[in-house]
């Protein structure tokens, strides 16, 4: 792979200002060959005028080898909401097309140096890259056995590396190996306990305890259709749709019992949802429908 480093890079090409039209182009596509990191700011935000320019610095400092997108979130609350940003300034680091490392609020510039180091690293190591993708689509084919073996050689190498830390438990999940899956979330590093890599595995082990005791589908939905405003059936029914592999389902019984009543059970409809929208990829079209969907109910 061709090193952008190699090449001095201009300032418009390391530093964009990107909005909903751009994101795709700008953060998905370019992440699959150069790390970029994603600035969420506004203008009324004082923090963000601080940490701005020293991860401008940082970047132009990595010479190419990671990129930066800066969205305003007032002008782009689309992107904001689908990411789930709660407060400003957040920053993400994607790789991939995926969000792989991120913080919230203004650091130190010794941490901010470490996150770019580690963000820069990314692409500079091949083989763990390599590697990575090679577990995830293990595991996706069903090679869930596998998948684990090399998510564990990847940690040998790398004990926090978050991405494969979250496909080990990712891939106990799918073995049925629940309790197990559980130990390695309550024994994970401090560095990467908070990851959003580690946040989707819980998430999945909470979804995996649950399909464990869902209720017979056919049941479920001719209690739901014999009266519609049974919520606890249909809140079932979701449970049995996620536990049959059919979160599309899943996603519309619990976005209909949130039409429904929104405060139904302490709000388990919208509860039950983000912990869904966690544990599939932020980019799912399940995810971006069901966000959308969600948010207008819930701004209506």
């Amino acid at each position: 792979m061709l090193s952008l480093g190699d090449a001095p890079q201009a300032q418009a090409d390391l530093i964009k200002d990107v909005s909903e039209a751009s994101f795709m182009a700008d953060v998905i596509e370019v992440s699959r060959e150069v790390p970029v990191i994603v600035d969420f700011w506004a203008t009324w935000c004082g923090p963000c005028k601080t940490l701005g320019p020293m991860l401008e610095a940082a970047v132009t400092a990595a010479k190419g080898k990671v990129r930066m997108a800066k969205v305003d979130v007032d002008k782009n609350q689309r992107i904001a909401a689908q990411l789930r940003i709660q407060s400003i300034p957040t920053v993400y680091a994607f790789w991939q097309g995926q969000p792989v490392d991120g913080f919230q609020g203004a650091v130190p510039a010794s941490e901010l140096k470490a996150f770019i180091d580690r963000v820069s690293a990314l692409a500079g190591d091949g083989g763990l890259a390599d590697a990575l993708q090679a577990a995830e689509d293990m595991l996706a084919e069903g090679a869930a056995v596998d998948a684990a073996e090399t998510f564990a050689a990847i940690l040998g190498e790398e004990p926090e590396n978050a991405a494969a830390y979250g496909g080990l438990v990712r891939a106990h999940i799918a073995l049925g190996n629940l309790d197990q899956a559980e130990a390695f979330l309550s024994s994970a590093p401090d560095k990467v306990a908070k990851s959003k890599e580690l946040d989707a595995a819980r998430a999945q082990l909470e979804l995996a305890k649950q399909a464990a005791n869902a209720g017979p589908e056919a049941e479920l939905r001719a209690a739901v259709e014999a009266n519609p405003n049974n919520h606890q059936a249909r809140y079932d029914l979701a449970a049995a749709l996620l536990a049959a592999g059919n979160p599309k389902d899943a996603v519309d019984q619990l976005l209909e019992l949130f039409r429904r009543d929104r405060e139904w059970n302490d709000g388990a409809a919208k509860a039950q949802l983000f912990t869904i929208f966690d544990a599939l990829k932020p980019q799912d079209p399940i995810v971006l429908a069901g966000r959308r969907r969600l948010s207008s109910m819930i701004f209506a």
